[in-house]
């Protein structure tokens, strides 16, 4: 069975228009078969969202697995970031880069890479609602991969359920990252870590 983590052109295509509602937004949205949580914004990224230090953060914001792009978006109508939204299914892709135009942002840029594959920047924040589907080895990549990919102090921020194993990936994540548990809610944490300086 194809996932939304993979390139399959293959999926039957039924594009549609959603509204998801964050806070004070309605951002309408093109969605399509072969792309994560289609129908609405899942509990997780919804939880991740409404952590993040929106009034705090500048500089440049790596959104890792940007889907149609809602936390790239968002970020884009709350914050002054430069933003940079990557996934490695085309038409993710290609619906972030609609969705963009439908809600008028233009502080972001959006490429296809397999997790960091094509990245050369470095960054102040990397967001991401990693893709626990995928196996855990790939999750490891999106988070320890993150330590190449931030500038001193730069922060990643991901969301991830109690029982998809967040407090050993945490244990993981120590020796390289000051980490903090930011949120607990329904068995999902939201994760702060802080790169260290080495």
């Amino acid at each position: 069975m194809s996932m939304y983590f993979e390139n399959d052109p293959n999926i039957k295509s039924i594009q549609k228009k959603v509204s998801i509602h964050i806070n004070d937004l309605i951002l309408p949205m093109y969605t399509d078969n072969g792309v994560f949580s289609k129908d609405k914004l899942d509990y997780g990224t919804r939880l991740l969202l409404n952590n993040l230090p929106l009034s705090n953060m500048k500089g440049n914001v790596l959104d890792l697995g940007c889907g149609y792009g809602p936390v790239g978006i968002y970020l884009s109508k709350k914050t002054n970031c430069q933003i940079d939204m990557v996934d490695i299914n085309e038409r993710a892709i290609n619906l972030t880069k609609k969705n963009i135009e439908l809600n008028k942002v233009n502080n972001t840029f959006v490429f296809t890479s397999n997790i960091y594959e094509d990245i050369k920047n470095k960054y102040n924040y990397i967001i991401t609602n990693p893709p626990i589907r995928a196996g855990k080895e790939v999750v490891r990549k999106f988070l320890l991969g993150a330590k190449e990919y931030l500038l001193d102090k730069g922060e990643l921020w991901f969301v991830m359920r109690k029982d998809h194993g967040v407090k050993s990936m945490m244990k993981e994540l120590e020796p390289i990252f000051t980490t903090e548990i930011i949120e607990k809610d329904k068995g999902f944490y939201i994760i702060r870590c802080v790169k260290n300086n080495q």
